[in-house]
């Protein structure tokens, strides 16, 4: 099993980044689009960009002169995928707390 999807991964790692996904969530947006809720240059914005594309969770698509920037969702499966692994452990733990709940009220 491959232990973590690693560029999906280090695309989340930064806050601004997942900010940007929260943006593109709805519409797909021109880097000028998106770097108008940032305070930070469009050349910053493009390295965000480039590695939430590079982690397979943006999609861009090239329009003349433009590159429009859309949510991939499929990108986060892998993240889902990795984190599923971790079901078990918590459903054990619930099943543990539940039945210690249980068992101090009777």
């Amino acid at each position: 099993m491959n232990l973590a999807p690693q560029p999906a991964f280090r695309a989340l790692s930064d806050p601004t980044r997942r900010e940007i996904l929260v943006l593109l969530r709805d519409r797909e947006m021109t880097i000028a689009q998106v770097a108008e809720n940032f305070d930070m240059t469009r050349a910053a914005v493009k390295k965000h960009l480039t590695v939430l594309a590079d982690g397979g969770l943006i999609t861009t698509r090239a329009e003349g002169r433009e590159r429009y920037n859309r949510l991939n969702p499929l990108g986060m499966a892998p993240v889902l995928d990795w984190l599923t692994v971790f079901d078990a452990f918590w459903d054990d733990r619930l099943a543990s707390l539940k039945a210690a709940i249980e068992e101090e009220t009777q």
